[in-house]
Order: structure tokens, then C-alpha cells, then sequence
């Protein structure tokens, strides 16, 4: 009946528009979250019910059933560079990610937000450690055997200048590592800035030197735009109102229908 897939359509909109707000509230709620990116809802036209096929006379007489969520995925713009001068503060200029792992699991993140545990080694906030170009070690940052770290300074492509309090320096190799994605939308979103790789995502590899570049004493804001994230909201919550309303007209016209034989 033509009223019932009215309503299939208003309630198919309804669930599509929903998803829409969802992905809409993340962005905003992450405005702020180091690293973050924005993600967003692309739709699609439902089945088509076919009344009448087409020929060389006539053309087909074709009604859709509504719409339905066709992809959600990241925008990997990068993100400005905010300075905060700490040492362990690590922003990326690029498109790659830094390795990261518990000891078990290994994860990709672009929030540069480190701190140095007690034994010198670079962690995350969650204690997960930072791993080197290698990709099998943890990067560590401590003074030479019966030397005192005074200070140290991470370079653009990783490697790190160690300055003792006696007044000697060294070079730690390998340096920080930075990986690239070749499908960075394939990537599982872990929670706590960490994504995870699989087939989707395909196999990370270590950055080309020169492409990507390491931004000491800086973090890398979210690339979420608050403008478009309203502009984007009120679309989606008129666009919702308008569906619910089809849903609502639908279900008066049905009771009407009913009530003929009355």
C-alpha cells in the first residue's frame, strides 16, 4: 500500500537522520580532545519499489522506500598545531601516526600528549609505551651510564638529543617512529585516542623521511569546525522533524482508511 510505504520512509529517515545527530554530537563533544577527528554521516537512497518497467515509449515509474546510512568515516585533515612547550609534547605535521603499544596489543594514535614514566620511557597518559621507527622497541629518554639527563630535544624526524649535566651530549637511534595508513578510515576506533589496524585499514608502514615531521613542544588540536558541525546539526534535526512528521500524516491517513468501513 502506497500509505505504508510512506511510513517505511518516514521511519527509515527517522533512523538515518538519528545517526546523523549521533556522529554530529561526537564532533562537538570532541572539540577539544587532542588528536581528534571529526567524523562524518554520508546517505543513500533506499530499495526502489517499481511500478512500471521502461521501453522505447514509456519511462519507468520507479518510488523509493527513504534513506539509509551509506558510510560513516573520519575526516584525516590534519589539525592546527597548538604550542604548549612541554618536552614530551609531540605534534605531527603529516599524515602519520605514532605506534604505540601495551606490551601485547600495538595501537596508532595521533595525540602527542606523552610524559616520561620512571624508568624514562616515553609513555601515553594510559601508560601504553610510545615504539620507535623499528616498530619493535620502546623509545627511551635517559642519560648515558654514570651521566644525569639535564635536558633533551626530540628533531622533526625523531631522533633525540640527549644533554647531560656534565655538559656532553648524545643521540639515541632509532628514533620516534611515525607510520603510515594506506586506508586511514579502515582503521577501529579504540577509545582513549587509540585506533587499531585490520584488513580494512591494511598493513601501517614506517613514514618516508622528509614526509612527515615531528613538532616538539606542541599537541595537535581536534580539526573538528564548530560552524559546520552547527550548520551540519540544524540540517539533520530539521531534516528529522520533517520525517517525523511524515510518520505522523502517514499514520492519520491509515486511521482514516480504517475508519471507512465504519
Amino acid at each position: 500500500m502506497a500509505i505504508s510505504n510512506s511510513l517505511n520512509s518516514g521511519v527509515n529517515g527517522i533512523k538515518t537522520f538519528s545517526k546523523s545527530l549521533e556522529v554530529i554530537g561526537d564532533n562537538i563533544a570532541n572539540v577539544n580532545t587532542t588528536g581528534f577527528k571529526g567524523s562524518r554521516v554520508t546517505n543513500k537512497d533506499s530499495f526502489s519499489q517499481t511500478f512500471r518497467e521502461g521501453n522505447t515509449v514509456t519511462n519507468g515509474m520507479q518510488v523509493g522506500s527513504g534513506t539509509s546510512v551509506a558510510s560513516i568515516s573520519q575526516k584525516f585533515t590534519q589539525g592546527v598545531l597548538s604550542t604548549t612547550g612541554g618536552p614530551t609534547d609531540l605534534g605531527i605535521s603529516g599524515s602519520a601516526f605514532f605506534k604505540v603499544s601495551n606490551g601485547t596489543n600495538t595501537f596508532y594514535t595521533r595525540a602527542g600528549d606523552f610524559r616520561l614514566d620512571t624508568t624514562g620511557k616515553l609513555v601515553t597518559n594510559g601508560g601504553l609505551k610510545v615504539q620507535n621507527l623499528v616498530g619493535t622497541g620502546d623509545v627511551e629518554i635517559k642519560a648515558d651510564a654514570n651521566k644525569t639527563l639535564s635536558s633533551f630535544t626530540i628533531n622533526k624526524d625523531g631522533t633525540i638529543k640527549i644533554a647531560h649535566t656534565d655538559g656532553t651530549m648524545s643521540t639515541t637511534i632509532p628514533q620516534i617512529g611515525l607510520f603510515n595508513v594506506p586506508n586511514p578510515n579502515g582503521l577501529k576506533r579504540e577509545g582513549d585516542n587509540l585506533l587499531s589496524s585490520n584488513d580494512a585499514s591494511g598493513v601501517p608502514v614506517a613514514a618516508a623521511a622528509g614526509a612527515n615531521d615531528i613538532i616538539q613542544g606542541t599537541l595537535e588540536l581536534s580539526n573538528v569546525d564548530l560552524t559546520e558541525q552547527f550548520s551540519d546539526l540544524i540540517v539533520a534535526q530539521r531534516a528529522f522533524q520533517a520525517n517525523s512528521r511524515i510518520v505522523t500524516v502517514s499514520d492519520s491517513v491509515l486511521e482514516e482508511v480504517v475508519n471507512l468501513k465504519r
